[in-house]
């Protein structure tokens, strides 16, 4: 897959057939456009195009600096490239592109810049200055500039269409079964490998300290979660403990992972790291010995889980 940072550095080989969307997460709403998109550019020899934004468009017209992403950068380009996508487009989103008007944004974007015979995309998708323009604005600008324009409707678990906002609340909540059966995959969580206080070595249950290093990544709800890890092709399961740690008077929040059957150094390797469930909020116990028990509890716990994701 080809990388493009910025609209203006594409130069359109053949046409192509287009989605927009910032697509947080990358759920199973934006899978299913995505994968259609792939089909047709294969089917109909064009070349698939996806088109997104960094940063976060919310974060620039709201100053909503305190909003999190389900996926970072990085971890979105992965996915998006696992669905067999040939051309990826970062834009960088800025107070200036926002202000393009709907016919400027279809003019000089779609039609000029990326040369687009198709477009896809979700039902509620919206462009333009302040948002104005909708779907059926769209397709009344293809019949002018000669693209055809396809329409995905909401995707539905449970009566429940899914956004990326639900995703975002589910996993802030702890509720993580339902975030990831609308992720389709489990949310994970990527970064270093860091030396710790090692208290836990100390009690039996020598823990990874992960460090995330993009701020705006959204981490889970604290408390203590069944987890999985690919690494040296090996699957590994274990437990994750999210929180200050009270017991130890924590001042921060931390992620610290134990693995099971596991031995080796990981110290400065960077890991990727599955949520699959979570066992039980964060507690503070009295001693490190209550403590250390409960871990044998809660070990137990996600032991007797591991087969359904074996």
């Amino acid at each position: 897959m080809e990388v493009i940072h910025n609209i203006s550095n594409y130069q359109p080989q053949k046409a192509g057939i287009l989605t927009i969307g910032t697509f947080d997460g990358v759920h199973i709403g934006h899978q299913k456009i995505i994968s259609n998109l792939v089909a047709t550019a294969k089917k109909e020899d064009l070349c698939g195009i996806v088109l997104t934004f960094f940063p976060h468009p919310r974060i620039v017209l709201q100053k909503d600096n305190q909003m999190k992403l389900i996926d970072t950068l990085e971890e979105k380009r992965k996915i998006i490239e696992s669905l067999g996508v040939e051309v990826l487009i970062i834009q960088p989103f800025t107070l200036h592109f926002s202000r393009m008007t709907a016919i400027e944004y279809t003019r000089d974007i779609l039609v000029n810049s990326l040369n687009i015979s198709r477009l896809i995309i979700g039902y509620d998708h919206r462009f333009g200055r302040n948002r104005k323009a909708t779907v059926q604005d769209l397709k009344e600008f293809g019949e002018q500039y000669k693209f055809t324009v396809e329409e995905i409707p909401a995707q539905d678990i449970e009566s429940i269409a899914i956004s990326s906002t639900k995703v975002r609340n589910a996993i802030i909540s702890g509720e993580m079964k339902k975030a990831n059966q609308f992720l389709g995959r489990p949310f994970s969580v990527s970064g270093k490998i860091i030396k710790g206080d090692e208290i836990g070595r100390k009690i039996g249950y020598p823990t990874a300290n992960l460090e995330i290093e993009e701020d705006y990544k959204l981490q889970p709800q604290n408390g203590v979660y069944l987890i999985q890890c690919h690494w040296d092709n090996q699957k590994y399961f274990g437990m994750m403990n999210v929180g200050k740690r009270p017991t130890v008077s924590g001042k921060k929040n931390q992620i610290e992972t134990y693995f099971f059957n596991f031995e080796g150094d990981l110290y400065g390797k960077k890991l990727k790291i599955d949520l699959l469930e979570k066992i039980r909020d964060e507690k503070k116990y009295k001693s490190l010995e209550i403590l250390r028990n409960q871990l044998g509890i809660d070990k137990n716990s996600c032991q007797k889980l591991i087969p359904k994701y074996s």
